[in-house]
């Protein structure tokens, strides 16, 4: 009883410290390098464009994401060309190979057909524990030298009938207007990241 106690406490502790990791708006996010779905390795500096870039954790099998697929295409296609990359990042134990940094055969295919931007593998969620990333979709919107400025969910309406504010897109607009964001973060909403344990 006295084991299970001093386990559970430990737990506790870890998700608490996980938690307490997340990236500040302000802070800079440190330059990372992760695999590609050929393995080849990718750093956020190397893939950022020219006015930023926006780190967007992903899922493969996550319905809100799913949801979620054409609207992030579409995004990245129209910053694309104003020097605001999209960064795929997949954290998801279930979803990345276990004995290798390669992706598991599926998830490579449906990435590949799916996405219009560079996915990431995550292995370890050790990305994802350092910036405190829960969720999938979640995005960290972060300029030419890595200052975090909009952490968050992408719109406020996962089916995409009824969106209201387009949270992500208006960090973008305001930031290459060289304007504040007014809303620099808003509860994004989803799938839960699957971590290693």
């Amino acid at each position: 009883m006295k084991r299970a106690i001093l386990l559970f406490t430990a737990m506790l502790v870890f998700a608490v410290s996980a938690s307490a990791q997340s990236l500040a708006i302000g802070a800079t996010m440190e330059n990372f390098s992760l695999p590609d779905g050929t393995g080849k390795m990718q750093t956020l500096d190397g893939l950022k464009g020219k006015n930023g870039a926006v780190i967007m954790f992903v899922s493969s099998q996550c319905p809100v994401v799913k949801a979620y697929n054409e609207r992030m295409n579409a995004i990245a296609a129209d910053y694309a060309a104003r020097g605001i990359t999209f960064i795929g990042i997949n954290s998801n134990v279930g979803e990345i190979e276990k004995t290798e940094a390669k992706p598991v055969g599926w998830v490579k295919d449906h990435i590949a057909a799916t996405y219009k931007f560079t996915v990431l593998f995550d292995k370890g969620n050790v990305l994802a524990d350092k910036l405190g990333a829960t969720t999938t979709p979640e995005a960290y919107f972060v300029d030419a030298k890595n200052v975090l400025l909009y952490h968050g969910a992408i719109d406020n309406d996962k089916s995409g009938a009824n969106i209201t504010a387009t949270y992500l897109r208006t960090a973008f607009d305001s930031a290459l207007a060289g304007k504040k964001i007014e809303r620099t973060s808003a509860n994004a909403f989803g799938c839960t990241i699957k971590r290693v344990e």
